[in-house]
Parts: structure tokens; sequence; C-alpha cells
């Protein structure tokens, strides 16, 4: 098998050496919000802006295709994945799509994460008379917190439709850029803002050691919207009071996704982490392909397929790896995070909305012996020097445990880390075993040794572990 990572000199690359598509991200990156031109897509994602243009290829007689995907009310799905939803593209493997992902947190602060944003403002439009986004989350329509009941929470832009993708294949994502959204408000120009939430869902609720007990901080952070500062720094923070949404319902926690913040209610405190500089790191924290257990899933809870697995490292140079259980994969992405630790441990990252550039390879069944994607059923994800192997309290707990409510709570209890570290080794040796052809003594002294195992999230439900393999430890 071979080990070698792609990068933007790899040959694997070779359309970015293209000048119109060198072009194409350029004019990407100048105009988050404005749909490059080429030819409206039909259907459902026509509506939304998206665009299509052919792109010239390296080989002879070939061509790949560049989407564009705006996030607006139409482009996304809020709170969960699907594998009977209608795909906005449909893309052959080897094309490329430009996504924008927009953070579920943008009411915390709408003067700088909403205001003057169209894309935005369509998604989170909400007064007495009319909610552009019903639905957030899998539950029930009439669920008394609201639609879907905030049963999955983040805005996920898609999904994407691979051609020929089928159960059994292996859906290959390449993260090729990534792009701060800019605050579409002009008293904050080339400003990106984004939100961290310590909340009722955190590690830390339960055990706060100064008054009040119980309460929620929101922080705000800023960052450059132009990626040329490295770093992200506080603005202020707030604790969440009781918010009244635009249909009246009272939230006294933070419980359903998208309720506008009213300022007026709560009291800023600028005065915090003053000179701390957070490195920022651009990364995706929900990504993945729809499960085939269910219809409707919730997208907070992490599994074999991807999802909400908030693992930093999945940004600009990394490459995910899902396999595939419904026809076409139906890949979508959201969570984008400014910045983020292992284990997340609030709740949350720093959330904040990001554009990225994907391609995507499809790997056909019958081809996967003999390589690192032989026997892939978990979310495997590649980095220039490493590959990360993810596990988790319950590997499929759609399977384990099933998706009603009750399951739900079920598997949420048996959570710990004592599980998910038993399912990274189980993996991690099955993937030595399996693709490197080491015996199982092998494998498990190479682990001790070498590999590194830590905390991917404690905040989803579904907690997580991986492991780290360095890629140099591999006969040269």
């Amino acid at each position: 098998m071979s080990d070698h990572i792609c990068g933007t000199g790899c040959s694997h690359f070779s359309h970015l050496n293209d000048a119109d598509l060198q072009a194409e991200f350029a004019e990407a990156r100048h105009s988050l919000r404005t749909s490059i031109g080429g030819e409206k897509v039909a259907g459902k994602a026509g509506l939304g802006g998206v665009t299509h243009r052919p792109l010239p290829s390296k080989k002879q007689g070939e061509n790949v295709s560049h989407y564009y995907i705006p996030a607006n009310d139409k482009t996304i799905h809020w709170g969960y994945f699907s594998k009977s939803m209608e795909p906005l593209i449909k893309l052959d493997s080897g094309d490329y799509a430009t996504i924008e992902t927009v953070t579920h947190h943008s009411n915390d602060d709408i003067e700088r994460m909403v205001k003057g944003d169209p894309g935005v403002e369509s998604i989170f439009h909400w007064d007495a008379k009319h909610k552009a986004v019903d639905r957030r989350g899998a539950g029930p329509m009439d669920h008394p917190l609201g639609a879907g009941g905030g049963l999955g929470v983040h805005v996920c832009t898609g999904p994407v439709f691979v051609n020929g993708a089928e159960p059994g294949d292996v859906l290959e994502v390449r993260i090729v850029d990534t792009m701060q959204r800019p605050s579409g408000n002009p008293d904050y120009r080339g400003k990106t803002f984004g939100s961290n939430v310590a909340s009722n869902w955190g590690f830390q609720f339960n055990n706060l050691i100064t008054e009040p007990k119980g309460r929620e901080v929101i922080t705000i952070y800023e960052v450059d919207a132009k990626g040329e500062q490295s770093w992200a720094k506080a603005v202020y923070n707030y604790r969440w009071t009781p918010q009244t949404d635009p249909w009246g319902k009272v939230h006294p926690i933070i419980d359903y996704p998208g309720v506008p913040v009213d300022k007026h209610s709560i009291t800023p405190n600028y005065d915090i982490l003053k000179g701390y500089e957070i490195p920022v790191r651009p990364h995706f924290g929900m990504i993945g392909v729809a499960p085939v257990e269910a219809e409707i899933v919730s997208s907070i809870v992490p599994s074999y397929s991807g999802g909400n697995f908030d693992n930093w490292r999945m940004g600009k140079g990394a490459t995910a790896f899902f396999p595939v259980v419904v026809p076409g994969a139906m890949f979508s992405v959201g969570d984008p995070h400014a910045s983020q630790g292992d284990a997340e441990l609030c709740g949350t990252a720093i959330e904040c909305s990001l554009t990225g550039v994907f391609q995507f390879i499809l790997h056909k069944k019958a081809d996967l012996p003999g390589t690192k994607l032989f026997g892939l059923d978990y979310p495997l994800l590649e980095t220039e020097s490493e590959l990360i192997v993810h596990g988790f309290s319950s590997a499929n707990y759609l399977k384990e445990f099933g998706d009603s409510d009750d399951a739900a709570a079920e598997m949420f209890k048996k959570s710990s880390l004592d599980s998910a570290m038993t399912d990274a080794f189980n993996k991690t040796r099955r993937f030595f075993m399996d693709t490197r052809n080491l015996s199982e003594d092998e494998a498990i002294s190479l682990i001790s040794v070498s590999v590194d195992f830590g905390i991917t999230q404690v905040v989803d439900g579904n907690w997580g572990v991986h492991a780290i393999i360095k890629k140099s430890i591999f006969p040269k």
C-alpha cells in the first residue's frame, strides 16, 4: 500500500496548477457571498444560487467541474443528516466544490455575526410571522421547544451526491483550502467573529467552583477575516439569561439552536482574557456522510459515518475518508470552527463561519484490498505526517441503541472514555493487522511505543478518543 499524502504540490492535485482553477479559487476568496460565474444548477440547488462550470483537466480529453455552494436558507439543513434528502448537486469523482458553512451560534451576537450578511440573515430569519428554517434537529415537528426539538443543532450545508458511490465504497474528501467568512456589518469590516459557549452540556457544568453555579457563559472572539493574523482574541463575554424566542417560547437555558439573543437582556463584560492570543486553526467540526440506519439522524452525535466528531485537525491540507453506506454517499459539512482544543471541554469551540474548498475522490470497494482503506468502517483522517483513527464510546450508536429519544438518553448515560479508548485501540490494532500485515503481537507493541491517543471530545453524547499514527514509523 502507499502511505503518500496529497498536498498542493502533488500531481494528484495537478488541477490546482491550471490558471482557470487558480483564478476560480481566488475569486471565491474575495467574494464569499457571491456565486462564481457559471451555469446555475437546476432544481433545488439552482434556487439557492449554486453554480457550476467545467474546468480543464491535465488529462487530455477529460474535464473536472467546480461547484460553488453558498450558504442560505435553501442550501442548508439544520441539525440532521438524512439519506432521503434531495441533494443540492450531483458531482463526479475528482470534482471540486467550494462550500460555505455557517455557525449555528451566529445569533449569540447578531450585530457581529448576522447583520449585513444576506446568506446568514436568510438562515436565521425568525419573526412573529415567519421562521425561514423551521426544522432544527431530528426531533418531531411539534416538539415543545420548536420544530425538530434542537435534537441536532448544526447548520449543515449539503447534501452532495457523488455519482457512482455505492455501499462498501469509501469517499475521500480533500480539504484544499479554508477561508474565514467576514462580518457583513460595515462597522466590523475586515473582521470575523465566533462564539464559545460554556454550556449546560459541557463537561464543566456540574463542577463549577464559583457562584452562581449552573451558569452558561458565552465568549465572543475576534478573528482576522483575511487570515493574515494567526491568533484570535476575546472581545467580551456574558451570562446567558432567559431568552424569549419570536414565537413566545422562553428558553431559560441554551436548549434550541438559533434563538436570537436580545442584547438588552445581557450584561457584556469586556474585561476578559487581556493579552491572551489563541492560535487560529480553522476546521470543520461536523463533516461526513449519511448513515443508513434511520431516515433522519441528529447532527450532534458522531458515529462511523463521521458527523460531529470535532477533531481540530480537520482543516486545510487534511484528507478525510468515510465509509459509504447509502447511494451517492450524501455528504454534508458544517459546525465550522476558528479554533478548538482536544476534548472541546466546555461545550463548543470558537464557533465561527467558514468556507472550504473540497475535492471528492471515490474509491470503489473492489480496489480497497491492500490499501489503508481496506475494511474502513469509521472516519479516518490523514494529514501530511499522520493518520488519525477515530474511536467512540459506541462505534455505531444507531445500531447499538436505536434512534429514539429514550435510546439516545441511554447512550448518553453509558458514554465513557473507557469504551471510547477500547474502540480506538480495537480499530488501530485492526488497521495495523489488516492494512500492514502485522501480527497481533507486532501491532500491540507498535501501538504502545509509537501511537499517541487523545481525547477528541467529551460533549457530543458519544465520546471520542483518537489514535495518532505517525507515518514516519512505516518502512521506507
